[in-house]
């Protein structure tokens, strides 16, 4: 973005156009509103959402840097009413005078109160000013609904693993803007922690590289190392590995700590997991799975646990998320356990795979269709709801069926209740009204 030796890495490595962008194809790419915006000159009130160090203001600078209209930035955290005022008067004799528009550009708009939003729409609505507003918070919650009526909403996402590794290598390859004439080399252990400890913030990456590059070229080195980055970064590494052998044996201790009903271990390996930058969907997933296969009918409510965490997951993100995993997981370490419905359907499974296919009992057979009765599909079968305690005695499995029985209760919580229930219910032999198939 600038050759000014004196700014930091983080601005001078600043795109100057959105083909220089690394990730947001969604937002920036060919196609999207704000190419549009630029290719096409048509200008429209835009609020730009994402985490820190996404590429918001740099969005934001872009498109004033490509349009003709006058160009007013200012600070929700250090503006008021009277400084949003004066910059809309000076729009509208602008646009008296020269017939330009005004672009604003309002950082952190989240930090306006309900009045100082509000003071923007009419300037928005005669069209003095194009609002272009970025913030860290969920616009649809902090920002007033008119004026997002009158605005785009555009999502930045955290940038993945890859595309900050793209960004470190750029900059340690640019003569001009970035670190090049060090002639610094980053091995990959050190680049994959920098990537980990900066949490998918360009800025943050940067600001460790820099710093990184200035103690490697201070102490003669050529190559940044991982205790190079640890000391710039003041993060020590997590040995974690999420392709290798260690994440396997991570989840796999998490997953038996739970098991174990240990909520500390439990607790300490999703730790583990979070901070040596794990997935946490993953995590959600397995937790998922452990609802059902080691909870199971013991507590049903683990299921729903699990499904609320990873649909957190998916709604906060991190680090605010951590907390809905920690809940999930105690919540699965305390529950009692039961792999009831797990070994059941293996030996189904196993039934089916190992014998041939039964075909279905003429009385359960579909009897909707014309023409069914007459092949005599549904004679003879029991309506249970007929029956007392809506139950009535009936084979519902296909002779020669190997294997069974494929449920095995467990003994434990809600499990051992509901058989019970059950055992009470199917030991009667209540009579029916008759084949209402």
């Amino acid at each position: 973005m600038t050759s000014n030796p004196l700014a930091p890495l983080a601005w001078r490595m600043r795109p100057g156009d959105l083909n220089g962008f690394i990730g947001q194809e969604d937002a920036v790419g060919q196609g999207s509103l704000l190419y549009r915006m630029i290719s096409e000159g048509a200008l429209t009130s835009v609020v730009i959402w994402g985490p820190p160090g996404t590429g918001k203001t740099t969005v934001a600078w872009v498109l004033s840097n490509a349009t003709s209209a006058r160009v007013e930035r200012l600070s929700a955290v250090t503006s008021g009413v009277a400084d949003l005022r004066k910059a809309i008067d000076v729009a509208g004799k602008e646009l008296e005078q020269s017939g330009l528009k005004t672009l604003l550009l309002i950082d952190e708009i989240h930090r306006f109160n309900k009045s100082q939003q509000d003071a923007l729409l009419p300037a928005m609505e005669d069209g003095r000013i194009v609002l272009i507003g970025t913030t860290t918070e969920n616009p649809y919650f902090e920002v007033n609904s008119a004026l997002l009526s009158r605005a785009r909403v555009v999502r930045l996402e955290a940038l993945s693993d890859a595309d900050l590794a793209h960004i470190v290598r750029n900059a340690l390859a640019d003569n001009e803007n970035g670190l090049g004439d060090l002639g610094l080399t980053v091995d990959d252990v050190a680049t994959s922690h920098l990537i980990r400890v900066s949490k998918g913030d360009a800025r943050v990456a940067l600001s460790i590289l820099e710093a990184s590059a200035e103690a490697a070229s201070a102490a003669g080195q050529k190559s940044i190392t991982l205790e190079t980055v640890e000391r710039s970064s003041r993060v020590p590494a997590v040995h974690y590995d999420k392709d290798g052998d260690v994440h396997y044996d991570i989840i796999s201790a998490f997953i038996k700590s739970m098991r174990g009903s240990d909520p500390d271990s439990a607790l300490y390996w999703l730790a583990r997991m979070i901070e040596g930058g794990e997935d946490p969907r993953f995590i959600a997933r397995r937790l998922i799975i452990f609802s059902s296969e080691d909870v199971g009918l013991a507590d049903s409510s683990a299921l729903s646990v699990a499904v609320a965490a990873s649909q957190a997951v998916d709604h906060v993100g991190l680090p605010e998320a951590r907390i809905n995993l920690a809940h999930a997981t105690t919540y699965m370490a305390l529950a009692p356990k039961s792999n009831s419905a797990y070994k059941g359907i293996k030996l189904a499974q196993k039934s089916v795979t190992e014998h041939r296919d039964w075909d279905v009992p003429v009385h359960l057979k579909d009897a909707s269709y014309p023409g069914a009765r007459k092949l005599g599909h549904g004679k003879g079968y029991k309506y249970p709801h007929d029956g007392r305690s809506h139950w009535v005695a009936q084979e519902y499995m296909p002779k020669g069926v190997k294997g069974a029985p494929f449920y095995r209760p467990g003994t434990e919580g809600e499990e051992r209740a509901l058989y019970k229930q059950f055992r009470d219910r199917t030991s009667k032999s209540p009579a029916t009204k008759g084949d209402t198939s």
